[in-house]
């Protein structure tokens, strides 16, 4: 057993989502949103490094030596999956390990709206899963593919960096690769995927102009693509897939974006405060004709009013899933505030207005 090993039994005995390993400092987890210091000592960076060392990839080793940054899965039998990044700071060596639960929450279990499964079942198009680090995207995504894999029969590639959920093959066939061990990029892994005749593709984030321009493709030539973006909401995220191409194409991805997209999920995650854990408000884009002629002719700005007339096609605005998220007593008046978009709207449930708002 390697020696950082116990430190993740902590983690997964705490509930930690996060383990903050860092030279010159105590070992830190994230419980239910908020960091706590683990009874420690303080982290020499010599040690650390050999605790990192004893679980990385040797390709991940040089990766780190040579470039201070370094992305790979780490898993304990039976007990959990890990995303390990691996980063160099002030005092020495880092590392911040984020637990990937070892079984798939299915959708149920994770209160997920029907037309997110109805997405599992498209035969094509492009479906994005959208929010800020640490939101759950993956794991939202993870109850979609399963939803998929076990109601469908086709062929299932994802790309990610690293491996977070690992799917078993059901009723599909599932492969994964991993950017750095299995292939060099999200870009060179699309367009090998396009001959291994996938019928489902999960790129794992889509962060650069080839990778976005290869998955917009892909759904529109006849694919189901499901990708991930941070991006804080539904209009953001479709100015952000317009704006990282060229001027001079961004005509041509606006007519193809408007063809192929079928669903945007912005997602933010909020402590409860009537019991331990944490939940999510997910606001829905559905790409109807309507939404698809307002990408179509530059008119992204009229997406939340869309969204608001949308309610009859399943569409949901965030801060009417945070309210309701509010209404049952779940999350805190504000945590509500920080995290919405109209604040007038959740003024009234504050007892006092924070000192920086204007409104």
């Amino acid at each position: 057993m390697a020696k950082i090993d116990a430190f993740f039994k902590l983690m997964v005995d705490q509930g930690a989502s996060d383990l903050h390993l860092v030279s010159g400092q105590q070992p830190i987890v994230r419980l239910h949103g908020e960091m706590q210091r683990v009874k420690y000592k303080v982290l020499e960076n010599d040690e650390l490094k050999s605790m990192l060392y004893e679980i990385a990839p040797e390709i991940k080793i040089k990766l780190f030596e040579e470039t201070g940054d370094a992305d790979f899965g780490y898993e304990i039998p039976g007990v959990a999956r890990f995303r390990a990044n691996f980063f160099n700071q002030r005092n020495g060596c880092g590392a911040v390990f984020r637990q990937i639960p070892s079984t798939v929450l299915s959708a149920e279990q994770l209160g997920l709206a029907p037309i997110l499964m109805q997405s599992a079942l498209y035969k094509k198009g492009l479906v994005l899963v959208t929010g800020p680090t640490g939101s759950g995207k993956s794991t939202t995504l993870a109850a979609i593919i399963d939803y998929a894999n076990k109601n469908r029969k086709d062929h299932i590639i994802t790309v990610e960096d690293p491996i977070e959920f690992v799917h078993q093959s059901h009723g599909c066939l599932v492969n994964h690769r991993e950017v750095g061990r299995h292939t060099k990029s999200f870009s060179a892994a699309l367009r090998g995927a396009l001959r291994q005749d996938p019928d489902i593709l999960l790129v794992g984030e889509m962060r650069d102009l080839e990778t976005i321009r290869l998955a917009v493709e892909a759904a529109a030539t006849g694919h189901l693509v499901f990708g991930t973006l941070h991006t804080v909401n539904a209009a953001k995220t479709v100015d952000r897939v317009i704006e990282v191409f060229p001027a001079d194409e961004q005509s041509q991805i606006r007519n193809t974006l408007a063809t192929s997209l079928k669903l945007i999920v912005a997602q933010n995650l909020f402590k409860r405060i009537d019991k331990k854990g944490r939940c999510a408000a997910l606001e829905i884009l559905v790409a109807t004709s309507a939404v698809a002629n307002l990408i179509r002719d530059n008119k992204t700005f009229q997406i939340p009013s869309a969204i608001q007339t949308g309610k009859k096609q399943g569409m949901v605005a965030l801060d009417d899933a945070i309210s309701d998220l509010l209404t049952k007593g779940w999350i805190s008046a504000e945590e509500a505030f920080e995290k919405c978009v109209d604040k007038a709207k959740f003024l009234p449930f504050l007892k006092t207005p924070p000192a920086d708002y204007f409104g």
